[in-house]
């Protein structure tokens, strides 16, 4: 890069700074800043334990935006300097320096943008995340592992919590069915550009003729709701079976019928947790996944726009999905609503997610 694209790159991140700041309105966020450390400084903050929790949750998110901006603006100051250093020295080493600096800016400029996008009422939500193969058998079961390797592998990295709901095997690899627990702030607001079908093709490891295979899993994406949410979910309505777990745990969990799996009749809604050894925790939970459902299908009944909060149910197979990872004959993973392509399939599978994430979100400001 020369000094010139150097120069004309600052004068884009200057621009950019202001378009974030008249965006973001920060004298309102410091004022409400203010305020709910006030509001913490009070000797009574702590008698609602569920209510300080989402204080200081609001605190720390309006923090980090704002912190965050202002590092950025630091970071462009200290480089302006740099800049005038450079052009008045002309030294090689100074001006590569200050490149490599620049581009890293730009970088975490991106990022900020992206973390931005994510304002939607539950964004800030803990996800849950849902994976169900298609017609396939052991092919497409073991497709969902795969998948399911691949959401840890992003979780982790974004160092978010992943706990394990509920864990039905495949007859001979594979999942059956599986739902996660990923805590993290903004994990739903991430999580759900996920929502759809992903669809494999590969020469199929279970086929001795080595022929290719195409397969489907269907991934959903819900927010997990705080408990203020009111639902009229009446206990009529509601059919409980409890079940050993066939998950691992121990000798405990599988062998006292501590699963549960919650049957919402008028909806036919089902939701099923056995991560707890204990029956009511279990319950607890399969609550909590029953009412972030039936929130979504209220939401759907009143909105026109179904993707609002769960995106469109499509039949899991040909012409509905969203996303395809092609391993033979060639390598590449290409998401059909915003184009986004990504040759390195093993970097895709080891949970490298960001680029068709961040595609999806800013395709949904257009």
């Amino acid at each position: 890069m020369e000094l010139g694209e150097i120069r004309q790159e600052l004068e884009n991140i200057a621009g950019r700074l202001a378009d974030f700041r008249g965006s973001l309105d920060l004298d309102e966020k410091r004022a409400r800043i203010a305020e709910l450390e006030e509001e913490m400084s009070d000797p009574s903050f702590w008698d609602n334990q569920q209510e300080a929790q989402k204080v200081i949750s609001e605190v720390n998110g309006l923090k980090d935006l704002v912190q965050t901006f202002d590092k950025h603006g630091e970071s462009l100051e200290n480089l302006e300097v740099s800049y005038e250093l450079v052009r008045e020295e002309n030294d090689e080493e100074l001006r590569e320096e200050l490149e490599t600096e620049v581009n890293e800016l730009t970088s975490a400029l991106n990022q900020f943008e992206l973390f931005m996008l994510l304002s939607e009422p539950y964004d800030k939500n803990n996800a849950i995340l849902e994976l169900h193969p298609g017609a396939g058998g052991t092919e497409s079961q073991d497709w969902a592992s795969m998948l399911l390797r691949m959401y840890t592998r992003w979780a982790d990295a974004k160092n978010f919590k992943v706990e394990t709901m509920d864990y039905l095997p495949g007859d001979e690899a594979g999942v059956k069915s599986v739902t996660l627990l990923i805590k993290g702030h903004n994990a739903y607001g991430y999580l759900k550009a996920e929502k759809g079908v992903h669809r494999l093709v590969r020469i199929s490891p279970f086929d001795s003729s080595g022929r290719r295979h195409t397969s489907f899993v269907s991934c959903e994406v819900m927010p997990e709701l705080d408990d203020d949410i009111e639902l009229d979910i009446r206990t009529e309505d509601l059919k409980v079976d409890t079940y050993r777990a066939s998950g691992a745990g121990g000798q405990h969990i599988n062998t006292t019928d501590s699963a549960v799996r919650i049957t919402h009749v008028p909806t036919n809604t089902i939701v099923t947790c056995q991560s707890e050894r204990s029956q009511i925790k279990n319950r607890d939970q399969a609550m909590k996944m029953l009412k972030a459902k039936l929130y979504q299908l209220e939401i759907e009944k009143q909105q026109a726009e179904l993707n609002d909060i769960r995106g469109e149910q499509k039949e899991i197979g040909w012409g509905s999905q969203i996303r395809s990872y092609v391993f033979h004959p060639y390598s590449m993973v290409k998401d059909h609503r915003t184009n986004q392509e990504v040759g390195n399939t093993n970097g895709v599978m080891d949970g490298d997610l960001d680029p068709f994430i961040d595609a999806y979100l800013r395709s949904q400001m257009n």
